[in-house]
């Protein structure tokens, strides 16, 4: 061990060190590098708790506010001028609204923007947009001078109930969703749902499908919750917004906070997006939304379960009953774009190369309990993508 003392002195600080010298046994050296990453996540109801919260965590710091043209023609450009008047130094970068905008191109382009304007190390970056901004943003900031800190503000439903959360950020390829990424803790997390007020009923109905999601594979009592408020959520009842947030709030960080860097690949929340993922892929990232390729993924893979003996037939049905009161698709034919279930088995297969081999399926066998696998066959995949095509 490593004598080391730490004093002030002239001014700044002297370290010393006395490292003691040590042969190591057969020159095998262990290195060890131990993180815990803490991050506040917080649910509110209007702009001024949204700005009271974010503010500890931006600090003294600078402020690059990350969004796209919708959110910022709706709500960032007042906010900028209400952190402006606070007194705090705001820079804005604004990106095309879209899946397509979360690629190398703009992570690129924002890169290349923090370096114009001289953005620090210690400087914030605040991610206020959806999913696709949040996960961006995210990405630059896990690079960009090996790290900085980002703040979440996420505008759509998918990204409070899934999207800024969990740490994960990345961007899209043509070969796969999210093939180019890291994990990357947020500073903080603020949801403030009273901007759900301008989102549009189909982004409803998408973030309804991650908190469906959540429900299945972790929740029996959330899933009732969504079953009796989805009427609510939809018609924009923020007090039904706010339950809906908060729990999946709490959902999520007890399921990341068990593997948060994902050592062990069995996990859950995949639920939906073995089959999801590879739907996006196929339709170019743009036709279809990301909950709504997740709403189909999980009536396929619901669809597996009943058809090996795990799953009744009933739950299935209750879940596609709650997917389509929420304005989800859950077959096939009702996907915005034409899709064909060989070109989802031949994107699959690319997604298995990269995963030496393997896909991991989230059956669920119950709500609140669910089967991890990887032995299912294209044959099975195929006879479930079948059956669920044209299903009414």
């Amino acid at each position: 061990m490593a004598d080391t003392t730490l004093t002030e002195h002239s001014g700044g600080f002297l370290v010393a060190d006395a490292v003691p010298l040590a042969t190591p046994p057969q020159g095998h050296v262990e290195a060890v590098a131990a993180r815990e990453d803490r991050y506040a996540i917080d649910v509110v109801t209007s702009v001024d708790e949204l700005v009271a919260r974010l503010s500890p965590a931006l600090g003294e710091d600078r402020v690059g506010i990350v969004t796209d043209e919708t959110v910022a023609a709706l709500y960032a450009t007042r906010l900028v001028g209400r952190l402006r008047r606070g007194g705090r130094d705001v820079l804005m970068y604004t990106l095309p609204a879209g899946e397509r905008t979360k690629d190398r191109a703009s992570a690129d382009a924002l890169w290349d923007w923090l370096a114009r304007v001289d953005f620090g190390r210690r400087d914030v970056l605040v991610a206020f947009g959806g999913g696709v901004i949040c996960d961006l943003t995210g990405w630059v900031a896990s690079a960009y001078m090996r790290g900085l800190p980002y703040v979440n503000l996420p505008t759509t439903l998918l990204g409070m109930v899934d999207g800024a959360l969990g740490g994960k950020v990345a961007v899209n390829h043509a070969t796969a969703k999210n093939l180019l990424g890291a994990f990357h803790q947020p500073r903080a997390v603020v949801s403030d749902v009273s901007v759900l007020r301008s989102l549009e009923r189909r982004h409803l109905s998408a973030g309804l499908a991650e908190a469906i999601k959540k429900a299945m594979i972790a929740s029996p009592d959330y899933f009732t919750l969504i079953e009796q408020d989805v009427d609510s959520i939809l018609e924009r009842d923020q007090a039904a917004l706010f339950r809906l947030v908060a729990h999946a709030s709490v959902i999520k960080t007890v399921l990341v906070g068990r593997d948060p860097y994902e050592h062990d690949l069995r996990r859950p929340l995949n639920f939906g997006h073995t089959i999801g993922h590879p739907l996006e892929t196929v339709t170019g990232y743009g036709p279809l939304l990301h909950g709504e390729a997740v709403a189909v993924g999980m009536v396929v893979a619901c669809e597996l379960a009943v058809r090996r003996g795990l799953l009744d037939r009933a739950l299935l049905e209750r879940l596609v009953a709650l997917l389509r009161r929420a304005q989800l698709p859950t077959t096939l034919a009702e996907l915005r774009a034409p899709v064909e279930p060989g070109a989802v088995l031949a994107a699959m297969g690319k997604v298995r190369q990269i995963r030496a081999g393997s896909l991991r399926w989230v059956l669920p066998t119950e709500v609140g309990a669910t089967l991890i696998v990887d032995d299912v066959e294209d044959r099975e995949v195929r006879d479930a993508l079948r059956a669920r095509h044209s299903a009414s």
